[in-house]
């Protein structure tokens, strides 16, 4: 995968503020996953354990995989997948490659490795974390308003 891990890492709105040190060890537990365009790489309802930061390529994320059109497409540096790292719950939302997608893949458990080697890059994380679903909840908010 091109570019290096932890350079895809570091331009993610999550890891931007991690040392480089930091990011390494992060880079170090990440996986590289490749996608073709039109696979899945989660759907809707599945116990979710990972996030996804995009390398390269684009995603859909669809809810009710009937629908026509899909709530968003992401590319990178985009992330998805981040309340996977808080709560072992089910997906709310289906993911699919839209173009050929390189991304990295953060399991829990590896999540939970990093905060192990450093409390604050971890803190750090987590902190931005809130701060994306925050942003994704307002425009969410924003959107049902415009509704009304």
């Amino acid at each position: 995968m091109s570019p290096a891990k932890a350079e895809i890492l570091g331009r993610s709105p999550l890891f931007d503020l991690l040392s480089p040190a930091e990011l390494q060890v992060v880079a170090d537990l990440s996986k590289p996953r490749r996608f073709a365009a039109g696979e899945r790489i989660f759907a809707e309802g599945e116990v979710g354990d990972s996030l996804f930061v995009l390398g390269a390529g684009e995603v859909e994320v669809s809810r009710h995989e009937a629908a026509a059109a899909p709530l968003v497409v992401l590319g990178p540096p985009a992330s998805f997948g981040e309340m996977a790292l808080v709560d072992r719950e089910h997906r709310s939302a289906t993911v699919k490659a839209r173009t050929e997608v390189q991304a990295l893949q953060l399991t829990a458990e590896n999540f939970t490795t990093f905060r192990k080697y450093s409390r604050d890059g971890f803190t750090l994380v987590v902190i931005n974390i809130a701060r994306v679903l925050s942003g994704r909840l307002r425009e969410t908010s924003a959107k049902l308003a415009a509704r009304l």
